[in-house]
């Protein structure tokens, strides 16, 4: 109750008060009221709510604007940016780091520059020293660490009982048990993660900077012991009985952890569509171990060809995966469709199957695109054709409402049995991924839509109109290229940027543009408040539909259980939703975040072990980036490179940011978005991640010669 009296107080003031001032405003009359006092004020001030003055007066951070907390991502070269949520990053130079290291949770204050306002660091609020990665060095016959992150500047002094027996370029995971001075610990080693130089522990070290873990607790492991290998009669009971329907699921050939199953028939001039999910809460209870440990990953992990999976393997392989010719329980979502892609009517209710046959990718597309029949597939062909019908009617309602379909492609890293990157492709998105896309889409929208009519505490997947400054600056880059864009692009809506994308498809830049536009958008996240989807123009969105892979779904499954199956809808039950969905969203938006920037990393790491076999060697690429220090080249396979501005040859060239281009001093020679170039890999680090290429040629350089034999 103080706690409110005082935050509520603090909010109307913006002077800072000191204790006795707060003490007196709030009338507490008592010594007991004032110790009480203090305790609430540290406790503000440790939540990082209060701002401590050096005259020990206190005041909100939020009525301090030149005063901003948020967490430091420092560059290897020293200076860094605070990354403040829901707004923009703010520079901080070197000199202005104060001791901060990468990660920190730090407060800044405000400075203006001659370049502009940056930040300058006060103090370190919060410095997380639970995940050290390291490399273990000899030195003075002692065993050292050497930390992988080289923008966090920590000396630590291991413990020489914990690290006996470690040989050099051994990586471990280090604790830190006691601060000994400012960014100097003790500390011990508590994982051994294996030899710099062995199989897949490149990968395992990405994993665990991002606290991706492929180990589950032992009471996780346990409970998962515990839960039988098939489906039994008592848990059929209060379950639509669907195996008599024809079900079958279409994923890649690889996939083990299958959660969607699809069905499909035309009834009185209706497409009858049931998507049928793997009931994954049914065995992972609310609260359980098992649940705790997939509610700390969040998500599956999907590295390279590895999977660090969100439940383990005898849940995600096999109670819960939907395979082929198995009784399965399932929720399910049956929707009846109009030939305009709108959902007439709709039941939600559980279930269990028996897919009749696990389908691939590949086989699909070539059914529904080349009319090439597996024999095997012939009793799902009709079917098939048919469920396509269905997917581009519903896409097609999508793209009225607003979906953004960016189409950018996406690599894929072949490895071999040492976990060395011998291939990259593209990965290949015919109509069947496309039909399992819209398919999902259209359920997901359905459940989310049902229970937000309800109006009850609810986990939606939204996605926030974009920042208004960017798509200015976007429209900017693209009118300094020649190109211009009509309608009215002040009222920023999914429309308009489905617009954008059409006017831009036939320009050279417009695989890069399509890829600028979509980094000028925000980040879906998942939240209580139901804001829309932006990005697929749906007024209600939510995920349902990958609970193997994905908490949101499974505690989604949850609530329809509790809201629908078993009609718990009383005040208890909604108040518990309303206090605990607030953490389960953020943490949920926190990993899922955490995954996407391992993936990212592993990939460039690949990308750049893959290069390291092949330098010397020329490509043509396209400039997709263009910076004061160089422009990024991107070759076909999706690899990308710099060519540094140093090794431009026959001129100085200067960076004009407005059309995005290098320019030559002297012969006015033209580097700029889009291009095509001629480059040779001239180096590339699997530990830096970075691949550097030359410039050998370009487009217009190979006319001039053709035109010059031709004279």
């Amino acid at each position: 109750m103080m706690k409110e009296q005082v935050i509520d107080l603090l909010n109307s003031k913006y002077e800072a008060l000191d204790i006795i001032e707060i003490n007196d405003l709030l009338s507490l009359n008592t010594p007991e009221d004032l110790s009480r006092l203090n305790n609430v004020i540290d406790s503000l001030v440790k939540e990082n709510l209060l701002y401590k003055t050096k005259k020990n007066k206190y005041i909100m951070y939020k009525n301090c604007p030149n005063l901003k907390v948020g967490k430091l991502i420092l560059n290897k070269k020293g200076f860094g940016f605070l990354d403040v949520p829901g707004g923009e990053d703010i520079y901080i130079d070197k000199d202005n780091i104060n001791g901060a290291v990468n990660d920190d949770k730090v407060l800044i204050e405000l400075i203006n520059t001659m370049d502009g306002v940056e930040g300058k660091v006060l103090r370190v609020l919060n410095r997380d020293l639970n995940n050290l990665i390291g490399e273990i060095y000899i030195e003075n016959n002692k065993v050292c660490v050497r930390l992988e992150d080289e923008t966090k500047k920590l000396d630590i002094k291991l413990d020489q009982k914990t690290s006996k027996g470690l040989v050099e370029g051994t990586k471990v995971i280090v604790s830190v048990t006691k601060e000994m001075s400012k960014n100097k610990y003790a500390g011990k080693v508590t994982t051994v993660i294996g030899h710099k130089d062995d199989p897949g522990v490149d990968i395992k070290l990405i994993a665990y900077k991002y606290a991706i873990y492929e180990e589950f607790s032992n009471s996780a492991m346990e409970q998962t012991e515990a839960i039988p290998n098939e489906v039994s009669e008592n848990d059929l009971i209060g379950r639509t009985d669907l195996t008599n329907e024809v079900i079958f699921t279409i994923d890649g050939a690889d996939t083990k952890d299958i959660d969607d199953a699809i069905s499909y028939e035309y009834k009185d001039g209706l497409h009858v569509l049931g998507v049928h999910i793997a009931d994954v809460s049914y065995y992972v209870t609310e609260d359980s171990f098992l649940d705790k440990d997939a509610l700390s990953r969040g998500t599956s992990s999907y590295l390279a060809d590895s999977v660090i999976p969100m439940l383990p393997h005898k849940l995600s392989n096999g109670i819960c995966s939907l395979n082929e010719g198995v009784v399965r329980l399932t929720q399910s979502c049956v929707m009846k469709i109009d030939d305009m892609g709108n959902v007439k009517e709709y039941d939600i209710f559980p279930s269990y199957i028996k897919s009749r046959k696990k389908m691939t990718y590949d086989k699909v597309n070539d059914i529904i695109m080349r009319d090439i029949i597996d024999p095997e597939y012939e009793a799902f062909a009709d079917t098939l054709k048919q469920m396509n019908k269905l997917a581009h009617i519903l896409r097609e309602n999508k793209i009225r409402k607003g979906y953004i379909d960016f189409d950018l492609d996406e690599a894929k890293i072949i490895v071999d049995e040492n976990k060395c990157a011998i291939d990259i492709k593209k990965r290949v998105r015919e109509d069947g991924e496309k039909l399992i896309e819209d398919f999902m889409i259209a359920a997901n929208e359905t459940v989310a839509t049902h229970i937000y009519n309800m109006d009850l505490p609810f986990i939606y997947r939204v996605h926030d109109v974009p920042n208004s400054e960017k798509i200015d600056k976007f429209v900017n880059i693209v009118s300094n290229l020649g190109y211009k864009l009509n309608g009215n692009l002040k009222s920023i809506t999914p429309v308009t940027m489905q617009k954008m994308l059409e006017q831009l498809k036939d320009v050279p830049q417009y695989k890069t543009l399509s890829s600028m536009l979509l980094r000028s958008m925000r980040k879906a996240v998942y939240q209580k408040e139901n804001i829309g989807h932006f990005g697929l123009g749906s007024e209600c969105y939510t995920h349902f539909t990958s609970p193997i892979r994905r908490y949101p779904d499974l505690e989604v499954h949850r609530l329809l259980r509790k809201y629908l199956y078993e009609h718990k809808i009383d005040n208890e039950t909604i108040d518990y939703y309303e206090n605990n969905l607030d953490y389960i969203t953020s943490q949920c938006s926190e990993r899922e975040q955490a995954a996407v920037s391992a993936e990212r990393e592993v990939t460039d790491m690949k990308m750049a072990e893959y290069m390291e076999k092949h330098i010397g060697e020329e490509y043509t690429g396209v400039i997709t980036g263009v910076e004061s220090f160089g422009f990024f080249v991107e070759l076909d396979n999706l690899v990308e490179g710099l060519v540094h501005i140093n090794t431009l040859k026959g001129d100085f060239y200067n960076l004009v940011e407005e059309l995005m281009c290098l320019i030559g001093e002297n012969t006015k020679k033209k580097y700029t978005l889009g291009d095509t170039v001629k480059v040779k890999v001239v180096a590339a680090s699997k530990e830096a991640k970075t691949i550097d290429f030359e410039l050998v040629g370009d487009e217009e350089n190979d006319r001039d010669k053709e035109q010059e034999s031709i004279l």
